[in-house]
């Protein structure tokens, strides 16, 4: 998907290694624990090369697992699609109140639209025992020493920059790619 994420093509690189790229196949899901396993082994090898790594774009969700080491709970293939079987039978708003009934700090904080959060929630609550809260990760002191540089732009602006960019993925052949 070299389109369809805005991937910087190697000849435009100048050189630099890019890390944690073309590291998934499409039809397999990402998770922020499992790129923070990959990512954090990249920058320890970096590291203990000698070498300074950079942690660019991405989500800054991914970012923030990466660098305040972020545990997450475990899952539930079998859980979980209970849970997605249930979505399917009762629909998201009701599966919402179930939410509520078991956990009614995470039902306000989700909202109730939000069916693969919701999921997400009640396996939690059911695997641990706790409220989905519980097992919420801390921002703390980032690993490494990292210095954090974030940009600001005029959200028209940016708005602007999105729309241009979604643009040319589509005059660059971006449907060819997800049909491919």
């Amino acid at each position: 998907m070299d389109i369809g994420t805005a991937k910087l093509p190697p000849q435009e690189r100048r050189g630099i290694v890019h890390h944690q790229l073309d590291v998934l196949d499409v039809t397999e899901t990402a998770t922020v624990a499992r790129y923070q396993e990959a990512a954090s082994a990249d920058i320890d090898s970096l590291l203990a090369a000698g070498r300074t790594p950079v942690i660019v774009g991405g989500s800054m969700m991914y970012i923030q697992g990466l660098l305040d080491n972020w545990r997450f709970p475990a899952t539930d293939p079998q859980v979980r699609a209970r849970y997605e079987a249930m979505l399917d039978e009762v629909g998201v708003a009701a599966l919402h109140r179930h939410l509520a009934s078991v956990d009614p700090a995470a039902a306000a904080s989700i909202l109730d639209t939000d069916a693969r959060r919701i999921v997400r929630a009640l396996e939690v609550v059911e695997l641990t025992g706790e409220p989905f809260a519980a097992s919420a990760p801390k921002i703390g002191e980032p690993r490494w020493g990292t210095k954090i540089l974030a940009l600001d732009r005029d959200t028209a602006e940016l708005d602007g920059r999105i729309a241009l960019r979604t643009r040319l993925m589509f005059a660059n052949g971006l449907v060819d790619e997800v049909r491919a």
